[in-house]
């Protein structure tokens, strides 16, 4: 809605354009009337829209050609003043005054034009009968009054039409030539119908329409009030109800009669409230709400948005299979503009067998699109109603700004619940592999998959310690001279070598030394293809001496040539190492070789337990006598277990030495 409301008086030499000024400011007729009026300012809160008005006179004495043009060009409402006992002024509404404005116009922006007929109090007639026709004919009238400035008739009535005519115009709403609304109303009410259709079943129940009429205007319907508007849709319009509820057909004739009754302020109430502009687009304000997001910090959806974005998910899928099929997916995108998600975004998130974008599948990929890009999301809440349907002062409710990173770092410990993997390595290493598998696709299904709808990325859940949480891959250039900040910015990373490729490993080593070693994001060596035959890679350093070297896991092997979905361990390894990189002791091999495995083995083994249940029973059991204090044999099994302790924790000691 505007802020404010400019209105020009024009007409022919006397017709009374200052005086109606006057009247209006004064509420008298004023005893001597001016050439012309300065410009006045009605204050927003003596005004029934509550915007500041300016009134603006014109005067063919006191102003050039030149200014008129100005004024037009700044108004947003013209009153065409004529006088009812002067054919002449009424003449000239149409041989001048419009297309003298229309000459100054765009036609694609035409300012409304309010018809004014004065001096009602000097005839006994009406001058409507003359005044009719014009108004057929020019689709910018708006309306038409008769007044006069004398008696102070119809004067605040006047203006308070010229003000609805900008704040609430009926042009963009209704074609009255075809007496019908426009299309682009029609499909903007479509989308609010949609909307407030909480169950998509079609039709707006009691409850729905509660709902509605309290968004809307802040007060419910009362029963009677329900019933006697649903009784006007049933006799005017068939199928307008149905199971006792309003449908969309019955949602459009209500709003084209309010239209036709000239009460369109209703619907334009409607309209604002949902989001939409004086064209019917809606708001920038609206779709992309202010959102400060401080350097080094991500964005995630909070818990209402995923309640919301369920109950969404929830009312769409009309077969109940825990998956959008094409039709039902093009359903719940109805209220957009555009199709908002591509084909590649089935190899992005996790699908069914038949492609279908699952439950979990669709989760992720409105976490992806909160975490890569938070202004889309809104964008993409706003269609769908968010701020609305949870009563929110927008959409930008629904986004929780993580803490800064370094934060995170010094205190141990991140609430984080998406984590970011960059996955590198050279042509042809099972970079694509790696991330389709975390979506539970063997190589099997990946073949099938079409290479113009391949996606670098790919999210899902992963569990650490019993918490949910995001792991988003992305498939990074293997082009190391263009990767800009933004492309290595992560929370670890992923390097990925082919076994049976010897030149695939020098890659990977190049690219850590050359970002990586210095950085404090881990890093992890993937052995790919790990089916298919080892052979010697041509590097400085073989893979587990560079990592050695490098104080790094061990290579860790994968394929995703099996008979049944991949693994998921590796991936749970990385959520690990994103969400504690703080933490040295990392050994993840499980190669049963090397020192943390043996200790590691060795502190789970039946012989450790059974050693340490004796000691337990020996030196911390109250009931020990003093003949077992004098035995020896007590003490060579203390010394025993003192011995092993010892040893063990030289070996932990190594191990964790190693490590760092």
């Amino acid at each position: 809605m505007r802020k404010d409301v400019r209105i020009l008086l024009v007409g022919e030499p006397k017709v009374g354009k200052t005086s109606l000024i006057m009247s209006l400011v004064s509420e008298e007729f004023p005893d001597e009337v001016p050439l012309r009026a300065e410009e006045i300012t009605i204050p927003a809160d003596v005004t029934p829209e509550r915007v500041p008005t300016h009134i603006v006179d014109y005067s063919e004495a006191e102003q050039s050609e030149e200014q008129l043009f100005q004024e037009i060009s700044k108004a947003n409402v013209i009153c065409i003043v004529y006088s009812v006992n002067n054919k002449k002024s009424i003449e000239k509404v149409t041989s001048h005054w419009i297309p003298l404005i229309n000459d100054r116009t765009d036609k694609d922006s035409r300012v409304p034009l309010i018809l004014v007929g004065n001096k009602s109090d000097l005839v006994e007639h009406s001058s409507m009968e003359t005044i009719l026709p014009i108004m057929n004919q020019y689709s910018d009238i708006e309306t038409c009054v008769e007044c006069s400035a004398k008696n102070l008739k119809n004067i605040s009535e006047l203006f308070y039409y010229a003000q609805k005519a900008v704040l609430h115009p009926t042009g963009p709403l209704y074609c009255p030539e075809e007496k019908e609304m426009k299309p682009s109303c029609i499909k903007s009410l479509t989308r609010i119908f949609k909307v407030s259709d909480l169950d998509n079943d079609g039709i707006l129940n009691d409850n729905e329409l509660n709902f509605f009429q309290r968004t809307c205007f802040n007060i419910p319907l009362a029963t009677q009030a329900l019933e006697d508007v649903k009784n006007v849709v049933r006799k005017n319009i068939s199928e307008g109800v149905k199971d006792n509820g309003l449908t969309l057909k019955g949602f459009l004739f209500l709003h084209t009669l309010f239209i036709q009754r000239g009460r369109h302020e209703t619907t334009w109430t409607v309209l604002r409230r949902f989001g939409y502009d004086d064209d019917l687009e809606l708001t920038q304000e609206y779709l992309f709400p202010l959102l400060k997001i401080p350097s080094d910090c991500t964005t995630e959806l909070n818990h209402n948005a995923y309640l919301f974005l369920q109950g969404v998910f929830d009312k769409h899928d009309k077969d109940r299979d825990c998956a959008l099929s094409p039709d039902e997916l093009k359903d719940l995108f109805k209220v957009f503009p555009y199709l908002p998600w591509g084909p590649d975004v089935n190899n992005t998130v996790c699908t069914n067998e038949q492609g279908w974008i699952t439950y979990q599948g669709y989760l992720s990929q409105w976490t992806l699109t909160t975490y890569l890009d938070v202004q889309r999301c809104l964008e993409y809440m706003g269609y769908l109603g968010y701020s609305i349907i949870n009563e929110q002062e927008s959409q930008a409710a629904a986004i929780t700004v993580t803490r800064n990173k370094r934060i995170d770092l010094q205190k141990k410990q991140t609430q984080r619940s998406v984590f970011r993997c960059n996955v590198m390595g050279a042509h042809h290493s099972g970079k694509s592999g790696f991330l389709q598998a975390f979506l539970s696709r063997n190589l099997t299904r990946q073949l099938k998959l079409r290479e113009d709808h391949k996606s670098f990325y790919a999210m899902n859940t992963t569990y650490v310690y019993g918490q949910e949480k995001y792991l988003l891959l992305h498939e990074v250039s293997p082009d190391l001279d263009f990767l800009s900040e933004t492309d290595l910015a992560c929370d670890v990373v992923c390097l990925i070598y082919d076994v049976s490729n010897p030149r695939s490993f020098e890659y990977c080593a190049k690219a850590y030394k050359r970002y990586f070693m210095d950085s404090k994001t881990p890093c992890m060596f993937i052995a790919a293809k790990s089916d298919l035959h080892e052979v010697r890679q041509q590097s400085t350093l073989p893979p587990l001496d560079f990592c050695r070297k490098h104080r790094l896991h061990p290579p860790q092997p994968f394929t995703c040539n099996t008979d049944d979905a991949p693994g998921k361990d590796i991936y749970t390894k990385l959520t690990t190492m994103a969400m504690y990189p703080h933490s040295k002791l990392r050994c993840m091999c499980a190669c049963n070789r090397c020192t943390f495995c043996v200790s590691h083995n060795l502190l789970n083994s039946e012989l450790l337990r059974s050693i340490k249940a004796t000691l337990y029973t020996a030196l911390l059991s109250r009931h020990m006598t003093q003949a077992d204090l004098k035995n020896s044999t007590f003490w060579l099994r203390a010394s025993l277990g003192a011995t092993v302790f010892a040893v063990l924790g030289f070996a932990m000691y190594k191990a964790i030495l190693k490590q760092r």
